[in-house]
């Protein structure tokens, strides 16, 4: 359940248009359960859709080396999948062709590969037109609770955003598929190599464009004319997007659909105030289980699966004027199981951020207890940082001992991930943090860095990494593996917890922080030495490899 009860913030009158309904009790449970089955992948989370474009990266070259698949299913295959979670409509169109190659080559593939682009047809193809019925059941719905009721958008003259990003660097990939293609005539031995390449970097590209071309298209035409109207609850989620809620659900209790948004901004000033706002927001300490409380809201649009919508909600601090956000991404909706597992895992989330939150409290306490003013101040990496290094190290033993022969694009493939890997190897096993009177000494790649305390945002640790944030934006990361449920059982605290705790410490008083000046030999040395000696050592063991 919940912990969110606290009365919703309301909206000026004024803000609300004329005869614009409330989305609550019949029309809400009807949208709400107008939902496709468990299975649908509507809300794929970003790290999955992101593990499965990695894996697609992984299983494209895999074919290419351990199968004689045709450059076309080498490409399909994989991004058939990211298309099922990320973009379906894609899937219409791609299906058919899935379908036309396997025909054509029929007598040439095994029966795994039948059987798997069956799956990869029937699947998604199916998931496609559950959610394009569930798509028209909630526009039907939406459109009968507004009661024909629509309204002009606010900030309709204001700059469209949405899809730039996408549409940038889907140009970017799709140069290097382009190339590929148009010169795969010229490889006589690595034709076959380069024409499934560039297919699948022409797959993603169309991926990304896609995604663009239709935030964009869907963001402006809802502009294009007055919209429906609804008047919903909204809340924020633990990742900063909008949760809408029927207004008739002050408790929280069934959430009907997220989705991101960001606040219009009218000037270069009020932009900048935004991302000042943002960076505020990013160096605040995880909010995990705890509720913004709700707000009365006017929704444009027409709410379902894939829409993009636009919210005038009242402010979260009184007196201030309502906030128009536009959407930044799709309307996700939440089916009943999916709602019911949210408030599940909101209970636990809360659960835990008390607990969290007393254990960071009481560390903080130990550590700004704890503190010696000394000259300086430095930490170094230890033993979980080792074995982060270890690991990468691993993974590249790995790839060195099954790749033979992998041919022109694989092996490049290959060479570039161990050049990058030996870039990061100094990194985790030779960092260095060193604290003066002027503020911070970071070693990297090329020489030290200086940070000055003024500059210093917050320091903590999220998940595996340890984050320092500066206010020019060049923040500074470390990684390394974390093992939460051990650390709670045997009473142990992370290493980054500690570092995170004692400069948060000093960050926030400066009584706490040393009082001398580093010199050149404390600061850390310059690791692009390191990476040389790795990235000679990993070019000369692939050469001795694949030339013997």
């Amino acid at each position: 359940m919940t912990t969110n009860v606290q009365e919703p913030s309301s909206l000026p009158v004024s803000a609300i248009p004329d005869g614009c309904a409330a989305w609550n009790g019949e029309h809400a449970r009807v949208w709400a359960d107008a939902a496709v089955p468990w299975w649908v992948p509507v809300r794929p989370r970003r790290w999955a859709v992101e593990l499965a474009v990695w894996c697609a990266l992984l299983v494209a070259p895999a074919l290419l080396t351990t199968t004689d698949l045709p450059p076309e299913l080498i490409a399909l295959l994989p991004l058939q999948v990211v298309w099922w979670l990320w973009r379906p409509e894609l899937v219409r169109f791609a299906a058919p062709v899935l379908v036309v190659v396997v025909a054509v080559r029929w007598s040439e593939l095994s029966w795994p590969v039948r059987v798997c682009a069956a799956l990869l047809v029937l699947a998604p193809v199916t998931a496609t037109e559950l959610r394009a019925r569930a798509r028209a059941g909630q526009r039907r719905s939406a459109l009968a609770a507004t009661d024909g009721v629509t309204a002009p958008l606010p900030d309709v003259d204001g700059p469209v955003r949405r899809g730039g990003l996408f549409l940038r660097f889907g140009a970017v990939v799709a140069v290097p598929g382009v190339v590929l293609l148009a010169t795969s005539g010229l490889w006589a031995d690595d034709r076959r190599e380069a024409v499934a390449i560039g297919l699948f970097l022409a797959g993603l590209a169309l991926t990304l464009l896609l995604s663009g071309a239709l935030g964009r298209h869907r963001a402006l035409a809802l502009r294009k004319a007055p919209a429906p109207v609804l008047r919903v609850l909204v809340g924020k989620d633990d990742h900063e997007d909008t949760v809408v809620y029927g207004t008739d659900d002050t408790a929280a209790l069934r959430p009907l659909f997220t989705v991101a948004t960001r606040a219009a901004v009218d000037d270069e000033a009020d932009e900048e105030e935004d991302l000042e706002e943002i960076e505020e927001l990013l160096d605040a300490p995880p909010k995990s289980g705890e509720h913004t409380p709700l707000r009365e809201a006017v929704l444009y649009g027409t709410p379902a699966d894939g829409a993009e919508i636009l919210l005038v909600g009242a402010a979260e601090e009184a007196g201030e004027p309502p906030v128009t956000q536009w959407s930044t991404g799709p309307v996700r909706p939440l089916a009943a199981g999916a709602a019911r597992r949210r408030t599940a895992r909101e209970a636990r989330a809360a659960v835990r951020a008390a607990r969290n939150k007393a254990r960071d409290e009481e560390l903080a306490a130990t550590v700004r207890a704890g503190i010696t003013v000394v000259p300086v101040r430095r930490w170094r990496a230890g033993p979980v940082d080792w074995l982060g290094g270890f690991l990468t190290v691993l993974w590249g033993c790995s790839v060195f001992a099954v790749m033979d022969d992998p041919g022109y694009w694989m092996g490049t493939l290959v060479l570039l991930c161990g050049l990058m890997g030996a870039t990061l190897v100094p990194r985790k096993l030779r960092w260095r943090i060193t604290a003066d009177r002027t503020g911070l000494w970071l070693n990297q790649l090329r020489g030290p860095r200086h940070v000055p305390w003024d500059d210093l945002r917050s320091a903590r640790r999220e998940a595996f990494e340890l984050q320092l944030r500066v206010r020019d934006g060049d923040h500074w990361d470390l990684s390394a593996p974390r093992w939460p449920w051990l650390q709670r059982r045997r009473g142990l605290i992370h290493p980054y917890d500690a570092i995170a705790a004692e400069l948060s410490a000093m960050i926030a008083d400066p009584a706490l922080r040393p009082t001398g000046e580093s010199g050149e030999k404390e600061r850390g040395r310059p690791l692009w030495p390191f990476a040389v000696v790795l990235c000679t050592a990993w070019i000369a063991l692939l050469v001795t490899r694949w030339l013997s």
